[in-house]
């Protein structure tokens, strides 16, 4: 069958969506029009088969008659994504909201940029397809929606972002375009540049604006990155932190959850507002400490005050970074003072802030290195019904050699 319509006059486009969708299971089918017929049935009655996943209107057709196409679409056939290909405005992004489509793709964009719109629009598809079969069975997972994970350390500098950046890479090989990380580091987050990245919008745009009122809106606010995740970084000016309050967080975490497999956020060190909103939303906490007496103090103080305040989330993952066994101190000394197991130990490596620095996650260029392997355990530990797996501990003691 034809997985992918595209109807569009401009041949060029048709070019770098057909390049897009290459290597992709399913077929484009393209048709050289610049006008709509007057329903989408009348499309739908020149394919063979089953319907569409993803129907893309290209550039060149009526804006008007699109969003009206769309609209229609979403009655008659609402298991099939709409693509807009139109240069955004507000006004744009709320008619297309209201008309149903799921995506605004710009017609200069580049075939990558192409590519994830369309895997994203064929995810949205096969959930509703799923969602409007006659005996469908929403799982507790699937009512509950996706993993938070809050990765959080209460003093700065032991590496949290770097566990953060890497944690969603990782992520992102089991859940490709399902992983969100979001920078809640509202006044210093490093995520842009621990990724790369040179976000069009920040999480400001994603809860002082529409976004917040609808998922779709917010997607496009969202950054891509290669490894097939998404991003919201934090704010370009610090003084934008004042905007955003606990409930904004909540808000956009309760969004999120329901759009993603997972949703990964890098905290503030501390235990401000936005932090605390955060653990109020999260199902796992990764604590971060390093191998030194104020950061493990650090994370004990931590850990008893969030257990005073029932703030502790239901699965906990403790972290020990660069870890050195030349530091003074073992492992059982970080346990003993910080009351409970730890579960990864990642070696102190020259690899990994070389890493972070040029804006390449470990676990995304490949690099064999000493701190890959606890990287990888920690996203194991997220991989499904892991928890129902036998395991000699729950909570693994590390080794730290």
């Amino acid at each position: 069958m034809s997985r992918f319509v595209l109807i569009t006059p401009e041949p060029d486009f048709e070019r770098k969506v057909r390049t897009a969708t290459a290597g992709m299971s399913g077929s484009l089918q393209w048709f050289q029009a610049d006008y709509l017929p007057a329903g989408p049935r009348e499309i739908l009655d020149q394919l063979l088969g089953e319907p569409p996943e993803v129907l893309i209107l290209g550039p060149g057709l009526e804006i008007n008659d699109s969003l009206k196409h769309a609209s229609l679409l979403d009655l008659q056939f609402p298991e099939i994504s709409v693509v807009l290909a139109a240069e955004q405005s507000e006004s744009l992004v709320l008619a297309a909201m209201r008309s149903g489509v799921r995506d605004l793709l710009s017609p200069a964009a580049d075939s990558d940029t192409i590519r994830v719109m369309v895997e994203r629009a064929s995810l949205a598809a096969a959930g509703r397809r799923r969602g409007l079969a006659p005996n469908a069975i929403e799982t507790p997972s699937q009512a509950s929606g996706g993993r938070i994970i809050a990765v959080m350390s209460p003093k700065g500098g032991v590496g949290k972002t770097t566990v953060a950046t890497n944690l969603a890479v990782g992520l992102g090989t089991l859940a490709p375009m399902g992983v969100v990380i979001v920078d809640l580091d509202l006044q210093f987050g490093d995520v842009a540049s621990g990724l790369l990245l040179n976000p069009e919008h920040t999480i400001t745009d994603a809860v002082l604006g529409p976004a917040s009122q609808d998922s779709m809106v917010l997607k496009t606010y969202l950054s891509v990155h290669p490894a097939s995740i998404y991003a919201l970084c934090a704010p370009r000016n610090p003084v934008e932190m004042d905007r955003i309050t606990a409930q904004h967080v909540s808000r956009l975490l309760e969004q999120l959850r329901h759009e993603f497999q997972y949703v990964v956020i890098d905290t503030a060190p501390g235990l401000g507002e936005h932090v605390l909103a955060a653990l109020e939303n999260a199902t796992d906490a990764v604590w971060v400490c390093g191998m030194d007496i104020p950061s493990i103090r650090g994370l004990r103080t931590g850990l008893n005050i969030l257990d005073e305040l029932q703030l502790l989330p239901q699965h906990r993952h403790v972290v020990l970074n660069m870890a050195d066994p030349k530091s003074g101190l073992v492992l059982k000394d970080v346990e003993a003072t910080i009351g409970v197991p730890v579960d990864v130990a990642i070696p102190r490596s020259r690899t990994l802030p070389f890493s972070t620095n040029k804006g390449v996650p470990l676990l995304q260029d490949g690099t064999r290195d000493a701190a890959t392997k606890g990287l990888r355990l920690l996203v194991n530990r997220f991989k499904p019904n892991w928890d129902e797996r036998t395991h000699k501990q729950m909570h693994r003691r590390a080794v730290v050699r």
